[in-house]
């Protein structure tokens, strides 16, 4: 009878609450697997939050010694080694060769922001409306750092301000991103008509020097360190892989970095953050209020993209297509492809590709530099 009743704990130590999150964990891989939105990242996701809610959490904790997902927490999450290392393949990825061509679309990659800093307040606002949300100041920063279409980014900050919403913030941020294609497009068309869609942009193809290539990653890493030190994790990897890619002498090891490097790192993040989401942590009120604020920050960072091309176009001879604006956001090569095609369908033959992924290049940089400005702001804030 011992023998039966041991063999049978598991299934006594099941709750409503862990059924629920395998049916969310499911459905994360569902949507990786059969919907293709963020495959690397959602399905591991999806099967570390099913990990975690097996009877005992033996994967976490297992006689007082740590499980492997809670080394690989305390390894590469708590001491932020795993967002920096995504940060340096993502560098390794990104060519800034189009915003150097045209540097003006930096403004973009800044006014695509707006939503992060709408998304706090909200936050801030709805935490004075109910005081039972119990959210303070950085838990509303860590969720207004959705908005940045920036997973390693949305990690750093929660993971510093907010730990306790690490596994939610990240889902939502992971979650949007794949959903970009969704959420972009009937954004842009309520607020830009057929003719501002037709817009053509003429796009200049001056040659970049290596030189000038080189250069880049090093002068704004030296620079955002001094004007801002606590974006140098976060801008000096992201900039560190870049220059390995355009050095020209360390082919290999930029290879290894978008390709090994990535996809190893993506893996063992992916599955971590997973293990994040306990049942008793993570079905909260406080969860759905995160993946809502997300949204509104994805919405309005869209948004504020697209006014600002507006706003310019009221006082510039040469016009921008509004929706280069949405491009300004983090999410790349995503957002820029969405503009392009829905350029196209105002216009067959218009092109505005190479202005849509300046603009995307220039939000992977608007997203790091918005997270720092807030990791740097608040604590003053709280110091008042």
């Amino acid at each position: 009878m011992e023998i039966l009743l041991e063999l049978f704990n598991g299934v006594f130590e099941l709750s409503i609450g862990k059924i629920i999150m395998y049916l969310i964990g499911l459905l994360l891989i569902y949507l990786a697997v059969k919907k293709d939105y963020e495959p690397m990242l959602l399905l591991p996701i999806g099967f570390g939050a099913i990990l975690v809610n097996l009877p005992f959490g033996i994967v976490w904790e297992h006689d007082g010694a740590a499980g492997f997902l809670q080394v690989f927490y305390n390894v590469g999450i708590i001491t932020e080694l795993f967002p920096i290392m995504i940060f340096i393949a993502v560098g390794a990825m990104i060519d800034f060769t189009p915003l150097l061509k045209t540097p003006k679309m930096l403004l973009f990659g800044a006014a695509a922001q707006f939503g992060i800093f709408f998304t706090i307040i909200a936050a801030l606002a709805l935490g004075k409306a109910f005081p039972g949300l119990n959210i303070t100041l950085k838990d509303a920063a860590a969720i207004g750092i959705i908005g940045a279409a920036d997973g390693p980014t949305s990690i750093f900050v929660a993971r510093l301000f907010s730990p306790t919403f690490l596994g939610p913030i990240t889902v939502a941020a992971y979650s949007y991103m794949s959903l970009v294609p969704i959420i972009q497009p009937p954004v842009i068309k309520a607020l830009t008509t057929k003719e501002e869609r037709c817009i053509r942009m003429e796009f200049k193809d001056i040659q970049i020097s290596k030189m000038a290539l080189i250069a880049f990653p090093i002068v704004v890493t030296i620079v955002s360190g001094i004007l801002a030190p606590i974006s140098v994790p976060l801008i000096g990897s992201l900039m560190f892989g870049n220059l390995i890619r355009v050095c020209g002498v360390l082919e290999k090891l930029s290879n290894a970095a978008q390709n090994e490097l990535a996809n190893l790192v993506t893996l063992v993040l992916g599955i971590t953050i997973g293990a994040t989401m306990k049942a008793e942590d993570f079905l909260q009120f406080q969860t759905l209020l995160i993946m809502a604020l997300g949204l509104v920050a994805f919405i309005f960072d869209t948004a504020g993209g697209v006014l600002f091309a507006k706003f310019l176009n009221l006082f510039s001879k040469q016009k921008v297509n509004p929706m280069i604006g949405a491009a300004g956001i983090s999410a790349f090569p995503m957002s820029s492809r969405i503009v392009q095609k829905l350029a196209k369908e105002a216009d067959p033959t218009n092109f505005i590709l190479m202005q849509a992924v300046s603009a995307n290049v220039s939000g992977q940089l608007g997203s790091v530099v918005a997270g720092a400005i807030i990791l740097a702001i608040v604590p003053v804030i709280l110091g008042m």
